[in-house]
């Protein structure tokens, strides 16, 4: 155990997309150190509770809010919600994301909006949203964006993804800049290749995604989850105190990208 099973202990952590393949480690792992956390999703209630439960997460700390944030309202009232069940809330996880794999040029312009609002437009809402409460609690709080290594390297067939998860950065470190001197910090972790959701779904059906992506992973294996909700679990507790405008890249590697051409994959 990296650290005490107490360290998010008094901590209210409210997580977007946290019922995803990624967002699950996640709250486990941030439970089992003590946090309560008020998990968004645009599942059904009931269907969200069930696939908490059945990943070993201990309920009575969750509080679950169906909302979707791509809409102001909505994410007003996801983080009223949180604040009435769990109280002021330290930390704001901007994890909701989505990609569209396929090359560039056929990406409808439709298919790009989308891509930009799920991602960008859901961390600019919940940022401010949570930052707006923080300031209203007295709560010198926390802001942790999902970015990617891909924000610095493109990746190809996701471009919009790439070009999104860029603008997340630069808005994880324009909330810093701005809110520094009120107390809210704002960090981001960048993951690589992770072996849960459709990264693992291509990895075992895609020949070519994967031979791709095995040369890219310079430590030789996809990124375990546990690997990703240890990084969150550290921004989130008070090793992280001095950080802001800072990301974490947990990434095996994947930033060196394009390795030798001369290696065979």
């Amino acid at each position: 155990m990296a650290f005490r099973t107490d360290a998010l202990i008094g901590q209210h952590i409210v997580i977007s997309g946290g019922c995803g393949a990624i967002g699950i480690g996640i709250v486990e792992k941030l439970t089992a150190h003590g946090a309560n956390l008020t998990v968004n999703d645009i599942l059904p209630n009931q269907q969200a509770m069930d696939r908490l439960s059945q990943n070993g997460i201990d309920i009575e700390k969750i509080n679950y809010v169906k909302a979707d944030l791509t809409d102001v309202d909505a994410t007003d009232m996801l983080v009223s919600a949180a604040r009435e069940r769990f109280g002021p809330i330290h930390v704001a996880l901007c994890h909701i994301g989505m990609v569209i794999p396929k090359p560039l040029l056929e990406y409808s312009a439709e298919e790009w909006d989308e891509t930009m609002v799920v991602n960008a437009r859901t961390a600019f809402l919940l940022g401010r949203a949570a930052s707006r409460s923080m300031l209203e609690d007295g709560v010198k709080g926390h802001l942790i964006f999902t970015t990617s290594w891909v924000a610095d390297v493109p990746w190809p067939e996701i471009g919009p993804y790439n070009a999104s998860k860029a603008a997340m950065k630069q808005l994880m470190r324009s909330f810093a800049r701005e809110l520094a001197d009120k107390g809210i910090r704002a960090n981001a972790v960048a993951p690589g290749i992770v072996s849960v959701g459709l990264a693992k779904q291509q990895w075992d059906t895609d020949p070519i995604y994967r031979a791709r992506a095995q040369k890219a992973i310079p430590l030789g294996v996809m990124q375990p989850l546990d690997s990703v909700a240890n990084a969150f679990l550290f921004l989130c507790c008070s090793a992280a105190d001095y950080m802001t405008g800072t990301v974490l890249l947990v990434d095996g590697g994947c930033s060196l990208y394009p390795m030798d051409d001369a290696q065979s994959p």
